[in-house]
């Protein structure tokens, strides 16, 4: 196949006289030997099937390089307490600008980090209230939850407390001896429970219920004198502290990141979190909360929706207090343009989705007086209805016109149509990707002869004849969050398409109130899976030690078969304080991870390093277990043929989790399979494919149902949920619920007028 790229030949735009971002050889990750021009002061979009390369280019290469002369040019003191990146496989990078990364990593933070912190604008609140409330509380941290001046001193400014349940924790009809305590370790006979069975403070053999008035509260609240404690290696004279004391000091009180994960989650059992009493979660102390702008206290503002926020703000016209309101309804109106004015400020950032916190992220840049920047995109579409990814178009088109360059890894046409210039990465994907096939604008681009090219002149028909449902699963007065006491049913033995825009309740039905109410549903989401969830390196390990008698842990570079080099790792990283960190292939296995012993055991002639450079399909040809084979031809049918087998799982994304999950289902039947966004991070020709699979588990007896904005999906259920008519207050309400062609005729559904724009449409009215 010819890989030399069509190029777009028009000159640049009149009175242009910015240069391009010049790449010259890249090889990281499966680029083939890639040069490349990006223009700058353009939108750029770069597409391509999963694993084509799309992300090698910009954040691999373009980004870290940026990122890593940036760092350059401080001095070495500040260069140690920043990130360190490492020199990307590439030849030379030239004309490069400052990058900004604007990805679907988590916000991150903790309960004290919300929507209005993030984006700064709960700051400008502060200075309204300062200013302008009565009575006044004082300056502008007297209305900071994180300062002790305005947080609520019962919850710290967390708005929630949480407490032991003794319940949980006790087992009151036992003694001291048989084990009463069932916190984490206070096992009897550890030495953390002879802090209390040997203080001789207590009758070890009486029942707790048992005990009197003065030795409950020792037991669960006491202290004043030491007990001594023997322990594996040495005796040491302890401070007593009861129970509850105890449990709360270790895991109330402290920072918990530093637990394990177990004793985390251990310790989550026997606590139970309620909202403040003392600010009804509001988290500001009772002076904070008695002040009044314009009748609504700092709460009020807190909890309304930004888009009532904004009308609040524009009542505000006072000289003090107008400026300071303007400013704060500037930013939200930003935010509310991007479709997020579903949101509060009182959210926290903890709890928003990937795409969420990703537009989050590109508002913080807008009200930037900075120009010349690059800003890098990773799908910025991901959980954007068709309407608001028109909104997002517009939020790129202003950073490029505020004198910008902005590169977008997408898959979405809406995206595409809105670039300057676009770069598709193929032909394929892995070993068979990492080339530029096509540069130039989109028209172009849906005239070539590339997958992208030939998936976007596709057009995908609605659907005609449904399949009828076998029974009903019904959701009745349904109401959390914004839901307004839906009651709905869900059709068995269908597809199912769960529709609607951004905020509407959508996740919150399905995610949260369907499968409340049908625990037996196998819900299949995009969170972190286990090293080994699909089984088959375990398969293939075993296959090796049975095929050559020895320890399957040999041949596992996390057990005995890891070289000693490198703890199983392939290379060595070595760090040069003030300097970039060097990373060098092990000199002992050469980057192949295991010693030399392993690498002499063979099957059909591969050794283990081979077949962890395989793919599933080239796998397929060398072991004949049935069971196995089974387990790799899931992974190829579901659309993840480009992955080889030793690929860490860590540097999946949230797809192709999903599918990896997906794979495991798929020889099913007689079960529900709930998905939130099973088409995130798929490229259009992939989306296909997998709407084959989910059709394949329908056929086989089982229910799916999708939460899903892809209206390639929607057009391929056999039933629709459509939530709405917007997010937030005025979504959570049932719009329709039918066939996708009840949709496409429905009035009022703004998910239905996306679906009667979509070109392929027309053909299903002709044929049905």
């Amino acid at each position: 196949m010819d890989l030399i790229p069509e190029r777009d030949t028009e000159p640049a735009a009149p009175g242009s006289a910015q240069r391009d971002i010049v790449i010259t050889g890249a090889r990281e990750n499966n680029l083939r030997d890639v040069s490349l021009r990006v223009p700058k002061g353009r939108i750029t979009v770069f597409t391509g099937v999963s694993g084509s390369g799309k992300s090698s280019v910009v954040f691999d290469t373009i980004a870290v390089e940026s990122q890593r002369q940036l760092n350059e040019t401080f001095t070495s003191f500040l260069r140690n307490r920043l990130p360190k990146y490492e020199r990307p496989h590439v030849e030379s990078v030239e004309d490069l600008s400052v990058a900004i990364v604007i990805d679907q990593k988590p916000l991150g933070g903790n309960v004290r980090s919300t929507v209005g912190t993030a984006t700064d604008i709960w700051s400008v609140i502060r200075v309204l209230f300062s200013r302008c409330g009565t009575p006044s509380a004082g300056g502008a941290t007297a209305y900071s939850f994180n300062d002790p001046a305005g947080m609520c001193p019962e919850c710290d400014g967390v708005g929630r407390t949480v407490h032991l349940d003794l319940d949980r924790a006790i087992d009151w009809s036992k003694s001291l001896n048989e084990g009463a305590l069932l916190l984490p370790g206070l096992s009897v006979g550890s030495w953390e429970w002879s802090l209390y069975g040997g203080s001789g403070r207590f009758d070890n053999d009486l029942p707790l219920a048992e005990f009197g008035e003065e030795d409950r509260r020792l037991l669960l609240h006491g202290s004043g004198f030491t007990v001594r404690v023997d322990m594996r290696t040495a005796s040491a004279d302890m401070r007593f502290e009861g129970v509850v004391t105890r449990f709360e000091r270790l895991y109330l009180k402290r920072d918990t990141a530093a637990l394990s994960e177990k004793r985390r989650e251990a310790a989550a059992r026997f606590t139970v979190e309620r909202v403040c009493g003392a600010c009804d979660g509001a988290r500001l102390n009772a002076a904070a909360l008695a002040t009044r702008v314009d009748g609504l206290s700092p709460a009020d503002y807190a909890r309304l929706e930004i888009s009532e926020l904004i009308g609040v703000l524009e009542r505000i016209d006072d000289p003090v207090g107008g400026p300071v309101a303007a400013a704060a309804r500037e930013r939200l109106e930003r935010l509310a343009g991007i479709g997020l004015g579903y949101l509060n400020l009182g959210r926290e950032t903890t709890t928003l989705s990937g795409g969420e916190g990703q537009r989050l992220k590109m508002v913080r840049h807008m009200g930037s007086s900075l120009t010349g920047l690059t800003f890098v995109f990773d799908e910025p579409s991901v959980g954007l209805h068709p309407r608001d990814v028109g909104r997002l178009g517009d939020l790129l088109v202003r950073l490029r016109d505020k004198g910008n360059t902005v590169l977008v890894v997408e898959h979405d046409p809406d995206v595409m149509a809105v670039a300057d210039h676009v770069v598709d990465m193929g032909p394929r994907a892995g070993s068979d990707g990492g080339h530029v096939v096509f540069e130039g604008p989109y028209e172009r681009l849906r005239e070539a002869d590339t997958l992208t090219g030939r998936s976007l002149r596709r057009r995908t028909p609605l659907k005609g004849a449904v399949r009828t449902p076998t029974g009903r699963l019904p959701v009745r007065g349904a109401d959390l969050h914004n839901l307004k006491g839906l009651d709905v049913s869900f059709p068995t033995g269908v597809l199912t398409a769960v529709t609607g825009v951004a905020g509407s309740g959508k996740s919150t039905l399905v995610s949260r109130v369907f499968t409340a109410a049908y625990p037996e549903a196998v819900v299949i989401d995009q969170s972190a899976i286990a090293a080994s969830y699909v089984g088959a390196l375990d398969a293939i390990r075993r296959a090796f030690a049975r095929e050559n008698g020895v320890d399957a842990g040999l041949f596992s570079f996390n057990s005995s078969g890891a070289c000693g080099g490198c703890a199983g790792r392939g290379v060595i990283s070595t760090d040069l304080a003030f300097m970039d960190p060097v990373t060098t292939t092990c000199p002992e296995c050469e980057g192949r991870r295991f010693h030399d012993e392993v690498l002499q055991h063979r099957v059909a002639g591969r050794s283990i390093v081979d077949v962890l450079e395989m793919t599933a399909a080239e796998a397929e040809k060398v072991f004949d277990d049935r069971a196995l084979l089974r387990k790799l031809r899931t992974l190829d049918e579901v659309g993840l043929t480009y992955l080889t087998l030793g690929q860490p799982l860590s540097t999946l994304s949230g797809g192709e989790r999903q599918r990896i999950k997906l794979a495991t289902q798929l020889h099913r039947t007689s079960g529900v399979y709930v998905l939130d966004e099973p088409t995130t991070g798929l490229h259009l020709a992939d989306t296909g494919t997998l709407v084959d699979l989910l059709d394949r588990l329908v056929d086989a007896g089982n229910t799916v149902i999708c939460v899903e904005h892809n209206l390639e999906v929607v057009k391929r259920a056999d039933w629709v949920i459509d939530l709405g008519p917007d997010g937030g207050r005025r979504g959570g309400e049932l719009v329709f619920a039918g066939t996708p062609a009840g949709l496409l005729a429905h009035p009022t559904s703004v998910t239905g007028r996306y679906l009667r724009r979509d070109p392929g449409v027309g053909a299903a009215s002709a044929s049905g």
